[in-house]
């Protein structure tokens, strides 16, 4: 294996589609007005619109712990709560970021086997106490696909929308892969979000195929008020914000935010096909989406670390193996080809 062997580790790390960069080079044309009043925010707000169906207000930030973080805080006050898994990334990988930029909204987690909040633990967590000495919960957040990658069905959305209904709890969607969930159930994005009573969410391009950038979707529009103060205040005012906008214009318009969440989602299912039922080896969740995480002895991890394959055990101890839109089906079938040989105790093939 040569040192600049693609690897699965994250799908951050891959670069730049090439329609999100033809996009930045159109944009890079002459000067363009500052602080998101160029044509290219407008055009992209207005494909965000034409592809949801619906006059929602957007707004872009630079990356998914400021998108998550500012749209749980518009929707807190400080005294307030937000409901979420224990697996979730705004409670294990946003460094506080939620609580601190909605001064002390507190996180209430909900213990859960695979990453995905259900109505009962949400109901639980609500009702649980009322009295004015604990932080009164106000949203109820999740992840499209979960950082297990499963993704929620719309009659799952829907029924945890009807309880959020009930108990008067916003709902936040943190959609750092959403293209990938859109991919997966082969459904619109209203029908993902909006038509099944998602409030906010935040539509990941970082890992879809841009250099970075988020987009923030209101869909309830009296929920946005003042967020452009919050993004500035926050540091998340870009500039040149058609550098972050116009990528998305690319994206949109030419369904290159699909195409690239298609492909990452059949290379998890490639790799998950071809290692199904080895001795030893559990595909621990089911691939979904566009990850593959798989348990296996001690002595596997490092027997694959040793062929120099890269990937984090982070989430129960599991093996991660992520696909972007430039993962390469070649590559796939060589790590693949690893495990089977490891599986197997085959001596290993020279790469």
């Amino acid at each position: 294996m040569t040192s600049n062997s693609q690897q699965f580790v994250s799908d951050n790390y891959s670069g730049i589609c090439p329609e999100a960069w033809a996009a930045m080079a159109e944009a890079n044309q002459g000067d363009a007005p500052a602080y998101g009043d160029d044509i290219w925010t407008a055009k992209a707000s207005d494909a965000f619109r034409a592809l949801f169906e619906t006059n929602c207000e957007v707004f872009f930030a630079f990356n998914g712990t400021a998108a998550n973080s500012l749209a749980l805080a518009a929707l807190c006050q400080s005294y307030h709560s937000v409901i979420c898994s224990d697996a979730a990334h705004v409670e294990t990988d946003e460094c506080g970021a939620p609580e601190f930029f909605s001064n002390g909204s507190k996180l209430l987690v909900a213990p859960s086997a695979d990453g995905k909040l259900i109505p009962d633990a949400i109901r639980a967590i609500a009702t649980n106490r009322n009295d004015i000495h604990f932080p009164k919960p106000r949203v109820v957040t999740i992840t499209q696909p979960t950082e297990t990658g499963l993704v929620y069905s719309l009659g799952e959305l829907r029924s945890i929308s009807a309880t959020c209904r009930e108990l008067g709890l916003s709902l936040h969607m943190d959609g750092a892969r959403f293209a990938n969930a859109c991919a997966s159930l082969g459904c619109s994005p209203a029908d993902m979000t909006w038509r099944a009573g998602v409030d906010v969410l935040c539509f990941g391009g970082t890992k879809n195929g841009m250099a970075a950038g988020e987009a923030i979707l209101f869909f309830n529009p009296g929920l946005a008020e003042d967020f452009d103060y919050r993004c500035k205040q926050a540091g998340q005012l870009a500039s040149k914000m058609r550098f972050l906008s116009a990528p998305w214009v690319g994206m949109l318009e030419t369904g290159a935010w699909l195409r690239n969440a298609e492909h990452g989602n059949a290379c998890a299912q490639r790799l998950a096909q071809q290692i199904r039922g080895l001795p030893e080896l559990e595909v621990a969740f089911p691939a979904q989406a566009n990850a593959v995480f798989l348990r296996m002895p001690e002595a596997m991890v490092a027997a694959l670390r040793s062929r120099g394959w890269r990937f984090y055990t982070f989430i129960g101890g599991a093996a991660r193996f992520m696909f972007a839109w430039d993962a390469q089906p070649q590559r796939v079938d060589e790590l693949a080809s690893d495990i089977r040989q490891i599986a197997s105790n085959e001596s290993p093939l020279d790469h």
